[in-house]
């Protein structure tokens, strides 16, 4: 199992429904055997240009562990949902994840001494 970070633009007109959209989007990633290790809502947010003529979304970022052959399947059927005008599936590389997440703990020690 490799890790992703899965960024997920939800159409703002489903704001009063997004559990059920990210219910769907968990869903296409359990059924294609991986999982979801961390989800984090930003909220709905503007647009830097107009995507399927919307000037919001409601922006998720998860992170996932899936098998080799799911990264494809689940970039198809995001690329044909109704819910998600934007995605983007990028694999995580360890090393990187753990130097950042280091180096942004020894950051806030330091703002706690000061």
């Amino acid at each position: 199992m490799q890790e992703y970070e899965l960024t997920v633009l939800i159409h703002p007109d489903r704001e009063s429904e997004l559990e059920k959209a990210l219910d769907a989007v968990r869903s296409l990633v359990t059924t294609n055997g991986g999982k979801v290790t961390k989800e984090d809502n930003w909220g709905k947010k503007k647009l830097a240009y107009r995507v399927s003529k919307q000037d919001f979304a409601l922006y998720v970022l998860m992170d996932v562990e899936l098998p080799a052959d799911a990264p494809l399947k689940i970039s198809s059927a995001l690329n044909i949902s109704d819910d998600v005008i934007r995605y983007l599936l990028v694999k995580v590389d360890a090393k990187e994840r753990a130097r950042l997440e280091a180096a942004k703990k020894n950051q806030s020690e330091e703002d706690s001494e000061d």
